[in-house]
């Protein structure tokens, strides 16, 4: 009888799974039966050294750790049944687990592009300019200190006992409380300095008498502190006006601040006080995304690396 055959069979009629699952599953151990014979080893032969050949060999060919692991699953679910059957005795896959994927590198913006954004000033005619001044006072600490959206929207105008966070105009530093209820203390740059002094000036015109004594620093037009949602959502709106390609997100604002740092620096620990993490392992990744930066660089830079 043929094995694969009744375990389709099984899967289809006593475990009723859909049509796609079971064509899935068909492909797998079609991929299964056919390393098996080119191995000359029955299906109830097969031991976990072949298992773990065979995914490497998937691995080598360009398989994703998780494309891998989704065919090790059906080959798993298999192999079990066959146990159920009294058709083997161990599971040759029980222990068996795919390649690690690749940790996606931080989407970051290039330097060009987040000047782009931090100069961008919609028109006039166009524009509501309390909003205006708001929100390019929220790019420039975004971008210029790397704050996360929360810490941003935590700040206060004073500094208070109960303030979750400030920024110093005299001493040029934001003060405020990250991951972990952890204080640390970021220097503002001059021109996150301009378009807070800016902002300030005309914070007072979104505040009525019910939000009169709002601490917030950034507020929307109903006096409220201002929410990360909206954040989230006017720089998007920004990002795209302002010409760029893709929208952009204020955690993308950070990782382009620890980025371009890196690039300028190549301090890596200066980098990790900046962000405020808590492991230099958290801040390595931005090394990746500076080598990527150096090769994209070389590629069109160095004679042997042009492409005719």
């Amino acid at each position: 009888m043929d094995w694969v055959a009744r375990y389709l069979d099984h899967v289809r009629f006593e475990k009723r799974l859909a049509e796609r699952t079971v064509a899935l599953y068909t492909l797998d151990l079609e991929k299964l039966s056919q390393y098996a014979q080119d191995a000359g080893v029955a299906l109830n032969g097969v031991q976990t050294s072949h298992i773990r050949r065979w995914a490497a060999h998937m691995h080598s060919q360009g398989r994703s750790g998780r494309g891998i692991a989704l065919i090790l699953s059906g080959w798993r679910g298999f192999y079990l049944w066959m146990g159920r059957e009294g058709l083997i005795a161990a599971n040759p896959v029980q222990d068996v687990r795919a390649p690690k994927a690749p940790k996606p590198l931080p989407k970051a913006l290039g330097v060009d592009e987040a000047m782009q954004l931090a100069d961008y000033a919609a028109s006039a005619d166009v524009a509501d300019p309390w909003l205006e001044c708001r929100d390019a006072c929220v790019v420039e600490l975004l971008y210029g200190c790397g704050l996360r959206v929360g810490e941003l929207t935590g700040l206060d105008v004073q500094a208070s006992a109960h303030a979750k966070g400030w920024i110093d105009l005299q001493d040029a530093e934001a003060h405020v409380l990250g991951k972990g209820s952890k204080r640390r203390s970021v220097p503002v740059g001059s021109k996150a300095l301009e378009a807070l002094r800016a902002w300030l000036l005309v914070r007072a015109e979104g505040l009525n008498a019910a939000t009169a004594q709002q601490t917030a620093l950034f507020i929307g037009r109903n006096g409220t502190r201002l929410t990360a949602q909206a954040i989230w959502q006017r720089l998007r709106q920004r990002s795209l006006k302002a010409g760029l390609a893709a929208p952009v997100h204020p955690h993308m604002l950070r990782h382009s601040f620890a980025s371009h740092v890196l690039q300028s620096s190549s301090d890596l620990r200066a980098v990790q006080e900046l962000l405020g993490h808590a492991n230099i392992s958290t801040t390595q990744v931005y090394t990746r995304l500076d080598f990527q930066h150096l090769a994209k660089a070389y590629d069109l830079a160095h004679p042997r690396a042009r492409k005719k």
